[in-house]
């Protein structure tokens, strides 16, 4: 379900939200579905529960699980997770324009770079439009 790279820069608890984050807008974790326990977790990554505790309070923060107390945690509907990727992801599209618009690149390469990707992306499966 999740392997920790313990080469990668980013902090632990990052990476299982960016894993957790990722399984959910896949679908493999389903609305409403129980999430493993802290413990069980922290167990199965041989990590400190602190690290999961963690991991769940800036997923839950971000909406995009909740917490029944004495039950455990659940993931949220998956509309508003793929909204906020979104939102998130079009912002990020944005700044690299204006960046690539600030160096002075040509409108029509950025277009037409932006295609090709799109394109590419489209036959190796990874965007579904």
């Amino acid at each position: 379900m999740i392997i920790l790279d313990y080469k990668d820069r980013r902090p632990i608890y990052e990476q299982i939200i960016d894993k957790m984050e990722e399984l959910m807008l896949l679908g493999v974790l389903g609305e409403n579905e129980p999430l493993p326990s802290v413990r069980n977790l922290a167990m199965e990554l041989s990590i400190n529960p602190n690290t999961i505790q963690r991991a769940y309070a800036e997923l839950e923060r971000r909406g995009y699980i909740y917490t029944i107390k004495g039950r455990g945690s659940f993931v949220s509907e998956n509309s508003t997770m793929k909204e906020n990727k979104k939102k998130e992801l079009l912002v990020r599209v944005s700044e690299m324009i204006d960046e690539a618009i600030s160096l002075g690149i040509p409108d029509e390469e950025i277009k037409r770079m932006v295609e090709i990707q799109y394109q590419a992306a489209k036959k190796e499966g990874g965007g579904k439009a």
